[in-house]
């Protein structure tokens, strides 16, 4: 090998060129651009508590604890998934952030917890502002819906890793309850009674499974109409996930709620067996809802088990509350007020046992699998 190689030389042209974050992949200018588009849908989505102005270092919260006797705060972080690649192959990008405020938020209020702010993280091949302007504009109005501030975020450009085109989000809120008013599967009572908020369609979990039987098995185009849905394919993979947020606190302060479940990935079953304590268990009825059609869609087109669908989708139901039984007519009417459908799903139960041991599964579906 020659001493030329091995330095590194390749030609005379290469030595003279000078070498820029631009020629990189990296456009600063674009990425200036991108942040002048966000701001102001930033400061759409506040609250009296945020302090000083966006593109600081760091996102100022004043808490007030004035508030609270004794507060709590809560995290949770999260995306959106694999729905992304809908929204980029429809080259529509105001939905999915909406998506990724829902998945955040309606982590936090399962434990009762007030939405206050949330960040955002947005990484691309490359920066388009006009795209990033309009995916935070998503996240913006997502967190108008929860009543939650955008305390800012980071716009991130990897060129290299992904393609132009390509992005991913992610976001982490915080939230604060009070420690007397924390909800969970300590509250849980045999005869509470567990109550279904409907889903807006598939949310953001199962996407894989989803695109892959509509799109590679049943080659549906994303813009050809679906009878069923009224509608596109890709209006409906991007019907946002609807953000329960304000509803469950409105319904924790009319009614007595033990818990709330969010139903993402895994399914009703899976999400709900996280909050029923041990030793009872939640005996749900299939008939007690009906599922949208695109969950019926999936099923039939892939000839997807039934045990698969609700492992994998929400079915219908993105939330579950399990409230007294005293207080269920109050739930439903609060909910009904509120425009979310809901549905009395079953009760909370001692275990069954079996030869005389406890089955142990905190979660029980009685009836035919879903009919769509």
């Amino acid at each position: 090998m020659s001493e030329e190689l091995l330095a590194g030389s390749t030609s005379e042209s290469a030595d003279n060129e000078k070498a820029t974050y631009a020629t990189a992949g990296v456009s600063i200018e674009a990425g200036d651009e991108a942040v002048q588009r966000i701001l102001p849908w930033a400061r759409r989505a506040t609250r009296p508590e945020v302090l000083g102005s966006l593109g600081g270092f760091a996102g100022l919260f004043q808490l007030k604890l004035d508030r609270w006797e004794e507060p709590v705060l809560a995290s949770a972080t999260d995306g959106v998934g694999t729905k992304l690649a809908v929204a980029q192959a429809m080259e529509q990008h105001d939905t999915v952030g909406i998506d990724l405020v829902a998945m955040v938020v309606d982590d936090l209020v399962v434990c009762g917890a007030e939405p206050l702010f949330l960040q955002d993280y947005v990484a691309a091949g490359k920066v388009d502002p006009e795209l990033v302007g309009e995916l935070v504009k998503g996240v913006s109005e997502g967190c108008v819906q929860a009543g939650c501030a955008l305390l800012g975020g980071e716009t991130a450009e990897h060129p290299g890793l992904m393609a132009p085109g390509e992005y991913d989000i992610s976001a982490t809120g915080v939230g604060v309850v009070e420690a007397g008013a924390m909800l969970g599967p300590d509250k849980v009572r045999a005869g509470d009674v567990v109550i279904g908020l409907g889903s807006s369609g598939l949310h953001s979990n199962g996407y894989s499974l989803a695109r892959h039987v509509l799109l590679d098995i049943a080659r549906m185009p994303l813009d050809g109409h679906v009878e069923e849905f009224g509608r596109t394919l890709g209006a409906e993979l991007l019907e946002p996930t609807r953000i329960y947020a304000k509803d469950c606190l409105a319904l924790a302060a009319e009614a007595e709620v033990r818990t709330f479940a969010h139903v993402t990935g895994g399914g009703l079953a899976a999400n709900l067996e996280r909050v029923i304590p041990e030793g009872l268990t939640a005996v749900l009825d299939r008939g007690s809802w009906t599922p949208e059609p695109v969950f019926g869609l999936i099923a039939q087109r892939g000839r997807v088990d039934a045990d698969e669908m609700e492992r994998t989708f929400n079915m219908g139901i993105g939330m579950v509350a399990v409230v007294t039984a005293e207080d269920v007519d109050r739930a439903l009417a609060v909910l009904t007020a509120r425009h979310i459908p809901a549905f009395v799903l079953g009760e909370v139960a001692k275990q069954p046992t079996v030869d005389g041991a406890e089955d142990g599964r905190r979660v029980l579906l009685h009836g035919n699998h879903l009919r769509f």
